[in-house]
Order: structure tokens, then C-alpha cells, then sequence
């Protein structure tokens, strides 16, 4: 699965989790391009190595399709999830459950828009030499769009 995830060729990052990362000293994997969905940008605040702030969403969906080529692109945090699955964005979503209550943090279900998203699961994976106790389970969804849905159910 590792492998897998620094296979991809760029990241979007919401502003909260690459600040929390302490910026990941410019770089989150083998100089991918980094793509950091803010609001709003400080003059004076220069990027790290190879990010960049984007500022609409769209855009920044856009920019990292074009630096990632044929290859994926990573979307990390719930915020940066969040706007990427309101604008229609976000093709595929990873959840990783791991045995652990934290009491903060972002939601990453919050701010969705009122209609219904389907999923369809497409993986789940557990590790089985892991003690249960301490397992973690990673799901991952195809995120069903109308279209898609209306197309898939007229074959």
C-alpha cells in the first residue's frame, strides 16, 4: 500500500494538514509537486521546495492532474477532501480506520453537500500478521457519480 501511495505523481494538501506536517520541508515524496488548497495567501509566504498554494479548487484539482500525467494524485485532509468532493473533484476516496478515538480534529464527513454521495467499495485491505487488537483496516470507494450511476444502471 505504501508503495502504492508514493506511486503518485503529485499531492493536494488542505492548508490545515500540510501546516501540521510542519510543510513537510518542501517535499512529501520522491519531489512531487505538492498542490496546497488554502483560502488565502500571505504575502511573503514563500512555498518549499516543490509547493505551490492554489486558491480555487477547481484549479488546484486541474494543476495537479496536469503535474501527475497518467499517474494518480493524492488528496490528503479532510478540508482539502471536503472542497475536492463538493466541486466534483475527487474520483476516489481512501479511509483508513484504525483502532484509535481521538477526541479533535476535522470531520471528514462535515460540510458535505446535502444530497447523497454513493461509494462503491472497490478494496479493503487488513494486515494479518498485525495483532487484532491493533489492526487497520483501509477501504477504498469509487465515489458514484449521477451520471455514472444512471449510465451503470441502464447496461
Amino acid at each position: 500500500m505504501f508503495a502504492e501511495l508514493n506511486a503518485t505523481r503529485a499531492v493536494i494538501a488542505g492548508r490545515r494538514t500540510y501546516e501540521h506536517a510542519a510543510r513537510w520541508q518542501g517535499d512529501h515524496h520522491d519531489g512531487v509537486p505538492v498542490f496546497v488548497l488554502t483560502r488565502h495567501v500571505d504575502e511573503g509566504d514563500v512555498p518549499p521546495g516543490t509547493v505551490r498554494y492554489v486558491t480555487d479548487v477547481r484549479e488546484c484539482a486541474a494543476q495537479a492532474r496536469a503535474a501527475a500525467g497518467s499517474a494518480d494524485v493524492m488528496a490528503i485532509g479532510a478540508g482539502a477532501a471536503q472542497a475536492l468532493i463538493r466541486a466534483g473533484e475527487l474520483d476516489e476516496m481512501e479511509v483508513h480506520v484504525v483502532p484509535v478515538l481521538l477526541g479533535r480534529g476535522r470531520r471528514l464527513f462535515d460540510h458535505l453537500p446535502a444530497d447523497h454521495i454513493e461509494l462503491e467499495l472497490t478494496r479493503r485491505l487488513t494486515a494479518r500478521d498485525v495483532d487484532p487488537a491493533h489492526q487497520v483496516l483501509h477501504l477504498r470507494y469509487r465515489i458514484q457519480r449521477p451520471e455514472t450511476r444512471a449510465t451503470e444502471g441502464d447496461r
